[in-house]
């Protein structure tokens, strides 16, 4: 546990210019997915009436009063609870009333009764920032570390979880060719209802043509998703950060599904940038100006 616990949460890395610089991205990067999905939830609140599906907190309240301008007060706090922080690196404790205001914007969107996973490693990279401030006040190092790692564990633990599901739901039958077939032959159908013309690609082709290949593709999912947990070990994540990566391009090619958000996230934390940065700048003298820049920048 100790070792996990090292590789996850590395409170006592050098405060390197290449550290700095990835967890800011990784800030960055959430804030940025959280406002987006935020506001296109919020335009699209509006259209809605019933709730038919109750997630969440909206098992304990009525969110169908959110189902007018208050979509659109709940985003705009939002977006000041999220820009506050990151930008003037003050008031750090508002990401969390932030990550339960998103929680909220998230069960009053998907109160249909379809609920997408598009937006889950956001909320839980927020969640870590929310909590993060509580552990680590004033410390902005230690705190967006924490984050960091805690977002870094709950992605290993999603992928081996989703790998488990299935399992348990289908038993080891489950990567064969012919699910993939139907599941190739409904999503077909969704886009032709939508667009109005629909063509199988060359992957798509060969794995109708050939079982053998549709069974491989479904198989190297299954598997790059059970060892997703692997992803804990700072040695191994970009190895298995870059078979996550490429089985989500799979996905994207066979099933016309791309995980755009967890796609990049997933680049965001999976590959020692760090260490590239720091290499990258370590001959470069640097002047006062640029020094008070990075600060800013930084922390």
């Amino acid at each position: 546990m100790d070792r996990l616990f090292q590789n996850l949460f590395q409170f006592d890395a050098p405060d390197s210019i290449g550290t700095k610089i990835q967890l800011r991205i990784f800030e960055l990067c959430t804030v940025y997915f959280t406002l987006s999905y935020t506001w296109e939830w919020a335009l699209y609140v509006p259209r809605l009436s019933d709730v038919v599906l109750p997630l969440g907190i909206a098992n304990y309240i009525n969110v169908e009063i959110f189902f007018g301008d208050l979509a659109t007060v709940n985003a705009i706090l939002i977006t000041l609870f999220c820009l506050i922080p990151f930008l003037f690196k003050k008031l750090r404790w508002l990401y969390a009333p932030a990550f339960l205001l998103f929680h909220l914007q998230h069960v009053v969107r998907f109160s249909q009764g379809e609920i997408p996973h598009s937006a889950n490693m956001v909320g839980f990279a927020l969640m870590g920032l929310g909590l993060a401030e509580i552990f680590f006040r004033n410390d902005i190092k230690k705190s967006l570390a924490f984050a960091f790692g805690f977002t870094v564990f709950f992605f290993g633990l999603g992928y081996t979880s989703a790998a488990l599901s299935k399992l348990v739901a289908t038993g080891i039958t489950w990567p064969s060719g012919e699910h993939l077939w139907l599941w190739m032959g409904e999503k077909s159908i969704d886009i032709l209802s939508k667009t109005g013309e629909f063509q199988f690609n060359w992957l798509q082709q060969l794995a109708f043509d050939y079982w053998w290949i549709a069974t491989a593709i479904l198989s190297f999912g299954i598997f790059t998703e059970f060892i997703g947990f692997l992803i804990w070990w700072k040695p191994l994540r970009p190895y298995v950060t870059l078979l996550l990566i490429a089985m989500h391009f799979g996905i994207d090619w066979t099933m016309n599904i791309f995980f755009f958000t967890f796609t990049v996230q997933l680049i965001v934390i999976g590959f020692p940038w760090n260490n590239l940065i720091n290499k990258l700048t370590g001959s470069i003298s640097k002047s006062s100006t640029q020094k008070t820049i990075e600060q800013y920048l930084l922390y």
